[in-house]
């Protein structure tokens, strides 16, 4: 299972990092065309307004940065041996939640407690 883990991982990794930086290229451009704009709303009549794509932009780079982190995260566990074991409670996760939550710190019913 670490192996496997780990290549998810390093592909999750690899996904987020892009996101981050496409994301950060396109709030980038969104600056610098609003920067020629006098008013922050803007648009072209056929689009949304700048300050909802600055927004929505800045939701997916909160995103990313977080998934990020979070496989980080998931990588550094399976380097000390503890992936797959709940930071909370210390039971084993069921492989079927990491299967789908690859890098899931709680089990189900200590994730559930969180909520």
């Amino acid at each position: 299972m670490p192996q496997d883990a780990r290549a998810r991982l390093d592909e999750l990794r690899a996904d987020a990092a892009a996101r981050v930086t496409a994301v950060a290229d396109a709030l980038d451009a969104l600056t610098h065309d609003r920067s020629s704009l006098n008013d922050d709303d803007e648009h072209d009549p056929e689009g949304v307004p700048l300050s909802a794509e600055w927004s929505r932009l800045q939701g997916l780079a909160e995103a990313a940065r977080s998934e990020l982190t979070q496989v980080d995260g998931a990588l550094a566990r399976l380097d000390d041996g503890t992936y797959g074991i709940c930071t909370r409670c210390g039971q084993p996760i069921p492989a079927a939640r990491l299967e789908v939550r690859p890098f899931a710190e709680l089990c189900v019913p200590c994730a559930e407690k969180q909520r």
